[in-house]
């Protein structure tokens, strides 16, 4: 009989993150922890209804990456209730960008939101899995990141993000810092594309473009591919894209 690999991944009601627990819950043998702002919402209950494969299936927890304490208590919840002692994979997707604009303007209040969920929300997910990531055989974690948090791509970028692009950042180097720290873990920061999501559109339309470029179909296609084939030697520790284009940090 085949062993059960455990995902868990954030920010699974919409886009990259439902793309992400679509893609895996199709296959056979997989638990996915579906983390959640709101498990009492109508697309937070419509995600154990998803097409998955023989032996697959959803479990919901509450997760927002705002709160200091949600990571934990579902952790200790999927080891109380639901008796699983290992994730395979952790995907850190959950993350905002609403705030665009040069430097000059930047509001503190801005940063400060976008480091909170971008980047310590992500940090408090890796510190309350690390445990069962280690009871793991080949565990791996992941962040959602993107190219705009790339220091040696900004002369490239149409865009003016102050905020999100710092976040992003600042998330590669806590993943990196996961990837020296933990010398079993596959850890490393993934540019998904700029994605056909409400968030990617929003974007896309604030530069000019009727919609981003990318489809979700094909970024989260890629980030899995990605994903399966990463190693501690190849891949852990280094800045990833969907399409396989190296990206500088």
């Amino acid at each position: 009989m085949s062993s059960t690999t455990h995902v868990l991944i954030t920010g699974t009601n919409r886009g990259i993150g439902k793309g992400l627990l679509s893609t895996y819950l199709a296959r056979p043998n997989h638990i996915l922890i579906a983390g959640v702002r709101d498990p009492s919402s109508a697309s937070s209950k419509a995600l154990s209804a998803l097409p998955h494969g023989e032996n697959s299936k959803v479990i919901v927890v509450k997760i927002d990456s705002l709160s200091q304490t949600d990571a934990l208590t579902a952790v200790q919840t999927l080891k109380s209730e639901y008796k699983i002692t290992k994730l395979d994979i952790v995907i850190a997707n959950a993350g905002i960008a609403n705030q665009w604009g040069p430097a000059r303007t930047t509001p503190a209040k801005a940063m400060i939101e976008h480091f909170e969920v971008n980047v310590v929300g992500p940090l408090l997910l890796f510190q309350a899995t690390a445990e069962l990531l280690d009871a793991a055989p080949e565990p791996k974690f992941f962040t959602i990141s993107s190219v705009v948090g790339s220091v040696s791509y900004q002369d490239k970028l149409p865009l003016e993000s102050s905020a999100y692009g710092t976040s992003k950042a600042a998330l590669n180097f806590v993943t990196a810092r996961i990837h020296f720290e933990n010398p079993k873990i596959v850890a490393a920061p993934v540019h998904p594309g700029w994605l056909q999501t409400e968030m990617g559109n929003d974007s896309a339309k604030g530069v000019g473009m009727e919609e981003a470029p990318v489809s979700v179909e094909e970024g989260v296609a890629g980030i899995i591919d990605k994903l399966d084939k990463a190693t501690k030697e190849k891949s852990s520790g280094t800045f990833l894209s969907f399409d396989g284009e190296p990206v500088g940090w």
